[in-house]
């Protein structure tokens, strides 16, 4: 059984003034395995920002379910929505949404600080995973003191000490210069390994050609899929890039 399905999803956005309607998503189906690292690609307005706030529970669809692990996430009531999200999801966001008057520790402890964890646990898990992300020297730091690279790896560590079920990521390379983009892809790639399941929102080819799988959005719907098998990243670059050449020039489906 799958641990994330997508059925039939819906969203119309109607103008405050009972205006026009636009149908930002139209019947998207799919679904991701635990452990499964997915990108979703699309050009600007094609609803994959929209399915991604409705996937992580910050927006409610027109019709059609999201399940996590046997719930549909649509139908939890809102004053369970923000314990849910912490307990059972993680974020990356491009702008790393640190606060700067918490050092990288205390950013890294919140979501575990709002759960009510005993300090003592939230040490424990701390210790190894800044090792593993390699800012175990920067934790009392502050946000302004450290670089954008750096800033991202203590979003990444605020987002999977939690032990979320699903890791969300919005262009998380977006702000970042090349050398610490290449980081933080190995960085999911690390915890992907370690069966972390991640799914990312991305303009990049290059952070795309990094996951398992490609789902490509088209006019609110999902409008091809690419798996990498045993491709090389720099081999699924390519075949993603001529994908999206071909949905640029307004081709068919592929078979």
């Amino acid at each position: 059984m799958a641990m994330l399905e997508v059925r039939h999803l819906k969203k119309i956005y109607t103008a405050r003034f009972g205006g026009s309607r636009v149908e930002a998503l139209r019947n998207v189906c799919f679904s991701v395995e635990k452990g499964e690292y997915t990108a979703i690609m699309g050009e600007s307005g094609s609803g994959k920002t929209t399915l991604l706030n409705i996937l992580a529970a910050l927006d409610k669809p027109t019709a059609g379910e999201v399940i996590l692990e046997g719930r549909d996430v649509t139908k939890i009531p809102e004053r369970e929505l923000a314990q849910f999200r912490r307990s059972r999801l993680g974020f990356v966001f491009q702008e790393f949404n640190l606060l700067d008057t918490f050092s990288l520790r205390d950013n890294i402890f919140l979501p575990l600080v709002l759960a009510g964890t005993p300090y003592r646990e939230m040490e424990r898990r701390l210790s190894g995973l800044a090792e593993r992300l390699g800012i175990d020297e920067l934790l009392n730091k502050y946000p302004y003191e450290v670089s954008g690279g750096q800033k991202q790896r203590a979003a990444v560590a605020r987002a999977v000490i939690t032990e979320p079920e699903l890791l969300l990521a919005d262009e998380p390379t977006g702000a970042l210069d090349s050398r610490s983009s290449d980081s933080l892809l190995e960085l999911f790639g690390v915890l992907n390994d370690c069966g972390q399941t991640i799914l990312m929102v991305t303009h990049s080819v290059k952070a795309a050609s990094q996951a398992r799988r490609v789902l490509f959005i088209k006019d609110g719907e999902v409008f091809h899929q690419l798996y990498r098998g045993k491709d090389r990243p720099e081999q699924f670059f390519g075949k993603i890039s001529d994908t999206l050449t071909m949905i640029a020039s307004g081709g068919g489906r592929y078979a």
